[in-house]
């Protein structure tokens, strides 16, 4: 431990700590534009510089660590000039349009603007040139709002391992961006929105879907249904003044009726339905492999994340046969929208529009894949982000605190506890344990309030073992086995895993991969945020509500269990494998 004292307050903190994080820990903010929790430090904006006793200059306080007797000030009468200069140098050479652009009100570098008092911009100079890429289905990048902080390249190399985004050229010149100034579309990227979540302005956005729902809305030969994903109902709320992890699942449903959708339906109940198929997809494998002895593809990988699913194809292609063949539940609903409910309403396929609220930006891309059309068209028409969500309620003027809690549609929004725990890192696995257990041994998950606690949680990379001990009589080869699963979230630990498993290091038979940290709580399309606290509170919320459902295994959804009845026939049967099912293609990596 070291002592020091920051504007006079003493501190104690552990050897290493930087100055941002001591000041934290003593209550006191000192702002930034470019660090986030959990990577590098870097000091490329300089707005957190202090005033440190005996040296020369004012440092960076996010890369500077505390010493031993150090005497900081973080406000001091040159901070503040340095902090004032560096903002409105910024400024000067920022090409904002603040009055129309997707953050205004939301904006770090307009926060910190008001905060220091700058009212006027005392540098006058050439504005950075303004290009707007919109290359790809999921994203949209504007140079001209670009501040260079790093933060997106930083998540893009340090956490996701992509390597999409790199500075390029030098000085007033330097663009962030693909290598040699080209679109997002021609590189490797997964499209997985951790730079849009990240960017402290409006540089790196989703693409909007906001305007073709409205037309849809307004159409009076279409019926509009909404679907909206497990992690929407923890964060929706954090865009009306609710603090993080509160659940308004009631009021979001309101909120979707109030907007004028037709029907609203849960993600959760397709989450149920993944759960179905690929659970029954693990118990052939092991079939395969343990009692048949033909080398099914083991370990399976779960497919539900479409950033995983586009690195998976780019990076490592020959894995493919190891990646379960079930659509997302974003694309499973899509397609029984347009079946299934058609059928029950009497509708052709082509007056149904499907709209999905997502937290995730690759569900935009994953939407308009050309294998996501086996209803006869796209199972899904247009994908919101909870972010887009939060715009269309407060263009209409509803007053979301105010909303009565209301219940989904039936039979598409009739969920179990295991559909929700999809939204975090580690759910899918534990919903596909809940039922794989059960149907091999008749007997519940022995485990504490059926979750398994090594797969809770934000560590990077978890494992856990169930052995499977007196088995029903078709199951009786897994008698004594042990189910060796791993749970990976962020790509920079999915590749960790994968190699691991590569040179023969680690040995499973279930691996659950999440393109973004935390999984979809931490999506891309979320509410922005920079630190781990956030995601634990959704976390948080989403295993209450799981733990308030009245049913928490998804082959005890009754709905469930009347679709397969009425019109999918079994899990893997011949209907399910045409709409429920697909595979993928090696993507050529650039």
């Amino acid at each position: 431990m070291v002592k020091a004292w920051i504007n006079q307050q003493e501190v104690e903190v552990a050897e290493g700590t930087t100055i941002l994080c001591a000041a934290k820990q003593a209550g006191i903010r000192i702002p930034t534009l470019c660090y986030v929790e959990s990577l590098r430090p870097i000091g490329a904006c300089r707005v957190c510089v202090v005033e440190v006793e005996n040296y020369r200059n004012l440092v960076a306080a996010c890369s500077t660590c505390v010493t031993e007797g150090m005497r900081v000030r973080t406000n001091s009468a040159r901070v503040r000039r340095a902090r004032t200069t560096v903002v409105q140098l910024l400024l000067s050479e920022h090409c904002g349009e603040c009055q129309t652009c997707d953050r205004n009100g939301q904006c770090e570098l307009q926060d910190l603007a008001a905060e220091l008092g700058i009212r006027e911009i005392e540098f006058r100079g050439e504005a950075a040139r303004k290009r707007v890429d919109v290359s790809t289905p999921a994203l949209s990048r504007d140079n001209g709002k670009c501040i260079r902080c790093r933060r997106c390249v930083s998540v893009c190399n340090e956490i996701q391992g992509v390597g999409a985004l790199f500075p390029q050229f030098r000085g007033f010149n330097t663009v962030i961006g693909p290598a040699f100034g080209q679109d997002l579309a021609s590189v490797t990227c997964v499209q997985c929105g951790q730079c849009a979540a990240i960017c402290p302005v409006g540089a790196i956005t989703e693409r909007d879907h906001v305007e073709s729902v409205w037309t849809a809305i307004d159409a009076p030969d279409r019926l509009v249904v909404v679907q909206t994903a497990p992690a929407i109902r923890a964060a929706l709320g954090e865009c009306f003044g609710y603090p993080p992890g509160t659940l308004v699942t009631g009021k979001m449903t309101a909120a979707l009726r109030r907007l004028g959708f037709d029907a609203v339906f849960d993600t959760n109940f397709a989450a149920d339905l993944t759960i179905m198929e690929e659970s029954t997809e693990l118990l052939m494998r092991l079939k395969q492999a343990l009692a048949e002895g033909n080398g099914a593809a083991l370990p399976m990988f779960t497919s539900c994340s479409p950033g995983w699913i586009q690195y998976l194809e780019s990076f490592h292609p020959e894995l493919l046969p190891h990646l379960s063949t079930c659509k997302s539940p974003q694309q499973m609903l899509g397609a029984l929208a347009k079946t299934y409910y058609a059928q029950k309403t009497g509708r052709r396929r082509e007056e149904i529009f499907v709209v999905s609220v997502m937290p995730c930006t690759a569900k935009k891309f994953e939407a308009q894949r050309p294998e996501m059309t086996s209803s006869g068209g796209p199972d899904v028409d247009a994908v919101l982000t909870t972010r887009e969500l939060a715009r269309m309620i407060r263009a209409s003027g509803i007053d979301f605190q105010a909303l009565p809690d209301e219940e989904m549609d039936a039979p598409l929004g009739i969920s179990s506890g295991a559909g929700v725990i999809f939204a975090n890192t580690g759910g899918v696995m534990e919903a596909a344990l809940r039922t794989a257990y059960e149907v091999v041994t008749g007997r519940p998950l022995p485990t504490p309030n059926l979750h398994v606690p090594n797969l809770i949680g934000l560590e990077g990379i978890k494992e856990a073992e169930i052995t499977i001990e007196n088995p029903l009589a078709d199951w009786r080869f897994l008698n004594g086995v042990t189910l060796r699963v791993a749970v990976a979230h962020g790509l920079g630990n999915a590749e960790k895993v994968i190699q691991a498993v590569s040179s023969g290091e680690r040995s499973y038979h279930f691996i659950e991969m999440m393109a973004c940290p935390g999984g979809c709580i931490g999506g891309g399309g979320q509410p922005r945020f920079t630190d781990n606290r956030v995601r634990q509170a959704r976390i948080a919320a989403i295993l209450k509500e799981d733990e308030g459902k009245p049913i928490r295994k998804s082959h005890l959804n009754p709905q469930i269990q009347q679709l397969y009845t009425e019109f999918l026939g079994s899990p893997l049967g011949e209907m399910s494998h045409h709409l429920l099912h697909t595979t993928y293609q090696p993507r050529e990596r650039v």
